[in-house]
C-alpha cells in the first residue's frame, strides 16, 4: 500500500508543518495529524495494535470471515500478507452456516498477536457448549494462526483479552456475572473459570473491555444493571491478592428495563487509563487515575452518537490530548480533545465499513485510523 493513498484529513495541520520546517514536529504535537488508511479487500476494521518495534496488526472482518495483516512501519508503507484467523484444529469440521467474529485483540512487547472471537452457534441452534469464547494466537515466526480454541464452553458475551509483561493472558466474560480464564504460558493453556467478583452485576448482551495497568493490576470496563440504572463501571482486579474494586465513572444517569446493548472500550494512559462510552445515545469519555477514579474535569461529552454494538474508542496522544473515535450507520467519525478536556475543533468522519473501530499512533505522533 503506498502512503499517497491516506488520506490526510487535517489538512490545516499539515500545511501548518510544511511551513514552519524545523517546527514540524512541535505543531503534530500542537494539533495531532489524523489519517485514514484503507482496509484491505475493502474489508470492514475491528481492532489495530502497534508492538514495541513499531509495526501495526490490524484485524478486520470480510465475507470470507476475520482475517489479519501486518504493517512493517507506521507509515503503511508494507504489508504482512493476510491471513485468516479462523483455523480449524485436527480433524474438525465446522457446521455449515457457522461464522465467527472478532471480539477483541491484543498484542505482547514481542509481536504475538491473541484474539478473541465468538460465533453464530445460537443461531443455528448448535449444542450449547459450542457457543462459548473463542481464543486464538500467532506468535512470532509463525505462518499460521493456531486452531481456535474454545475457552469456556458455554453461552456469553462481552469478551475481551488483556496480557501483561509476564506471559499473563485473561479472558474477560459475560454470562449474567462477570468470569475470566487465566492463562500463565502465553495462552498455551487457560485455567479453569473464576468469577471475578460476586459483587459486580454486568449489564450482560453489553460486553467488557479490559486491559492491565501501569501497576500491574487488570482493569475491566462494563456497564452495570442493577436497579435498571445502567451506570459504567470500572472494576480494578488485582489478580495476585485476587482483590477487586469497582468505581462508577459515568454520572449521566440511565434507568431502563431492557439491555441497550452498547459496546464501549479503556485502555491504559499513562498511570491511569482512558474509557469511552454512550449513555442514551451520546458518547462520553473521561481520564482516569490509577485508582479507577475520573480525574477532573470527569465525565465529557463528546458531539459523537453510537448505533447499537458499535466500536468506541479514546486515542492518547503523545502529548496528553484524547481523540475519540466512534462508529455509526458505516460511519466512522472522531473529534479531538486537548489535555483539559475541552474539544479541539468540530468532529469529522469517513466512510467506513462494518461496527468497529480501530486506530493506533504512529511514532511521529499521527493518528491513524482504519477505514
Amino acid at each position: 500500500m503506498n502512503r499517497n493513498r491516506l488520506r490526510i484529513l487535517s489538512a490545516t495541520t499539515l500545511v501548518a508543518g510544511f511551513l514552519l520546517g524545523a517546527f514540524a514536529q512541535s505543531a503534530w504535537a500542537a494539533v495531532p495529524k489524523v489519517m485514514t488508511v484503507p482496509v484491505p479487500s475493502t474489508g470492514g476494521p475491528m481492532a489495530a495494535k502497534m508492538d514495541a518495534q513499531g509495526r501495526i496488526h490490524l484485524v478486520y472482518e470480510t465475507p470470507k470471515g476475520p482475517f489479519y495483516t501486518r504493517f512493517e512501519d507506521d507509515n503503511c508503507n508494507m504489508t504482512f500478507a493476510p491471513l485468516p484467523l479462523v483455523v480449524p484444529g485436527e480433524g474438525e469440521v465446522f457446521p455449515s452456516g457457522l461464522e465467527f467474529i472478532t471480539w477483541d485483540v491484543a498484542v505482547a512487547t514481542d509481536g504475538a498477536v491473541h484474539v478473541a472471537l465468538g460465533n453464530n452457534a445460537w443461531k443455528l441452534k448448535l449444542p450449547h457448549e459450542q457457543w462459548g469464547y473463542f481464543y486464538t494466537r500467532l506468535l512470532p515466526g509463525e505462518k499460521s494462526f493456531s486452531p481456535l480454541k474454545n475457552i469456556n464452553q458455554k453461552p456469553s458475551e462481552g469478551f475481551s483479552l488483556a496480557l501483561n509483561d509476564k506471559g499473563l493472558v485473561t479472558a474477560v466474560w459475560m454470562a449474567d456475572k462477570l468470569y475470566a480464564n487465566v492463562s500463565e504460558d502465553g495462552g498455551k493453556t487457560f485455567a479453569a473459570t473464576v468469577e471475578i467478583d460476586p459483587v459486580l452485576n454486568p449489564c450482560n448482551c453489553c460486553t467488557t473491555s479490559s486491559t492491565y495497568g501501569a501497576d500491574g493490576r487488570l482493569a475491566i470496563l462494563y456497564r452495570e444493571e442493577t436497579n435498571d440504572e445502567r451506570d459504567m463501571y470500572l472494576a480494578l482486579w488485582d489478580q495476585a491478592k485476587n482483590q477487586v474494586s469497582k468505581t462508577r465513572i459515568s454520572t449521566t444517569p440511565w434507568k431502563i428495563d431492557s439491555c441497550p446493548m452498547t459496546y464501549y472500550s479503556v485502555v491504559p494512559s499513562g498511570e491511569g487509563y482512558l474509557a469511552a462510552w454512550p449513555t442514551k445515545g451520546e458518547i462520553y469519555f473521561a481520564k482516569l487515575g490509577a485508582n479507577g477514579v475520573p480525574i477532573a474535569p470527569k465525565e465529557i461529552k463528546t458531539r459523537g452518537a453510537s448505533g447499537m454494538r458499535s466500536g468506541i474508542l479514546p486515542i492518547g496522544t503523545i502529548d496528553g490530548q484524547t481523540l475519540v473515535v466512534w462508529k455509526k450507520e458505516n460511519q466512522l467519525g472522531w473529534q479531538l480533545f486537548d489535555r483539559s478536556g475541552r474539544p479541539s475543533g468540530l468532529p469529522d468522519s469517513v466512510k467506513s465499513e462494518g461496527k468497529g473501530v480501530a486506530g493506533v499512533v504512529a511514532k511521529d505522533g499521527t493518528i491513524l485510523l482504519f477505514e
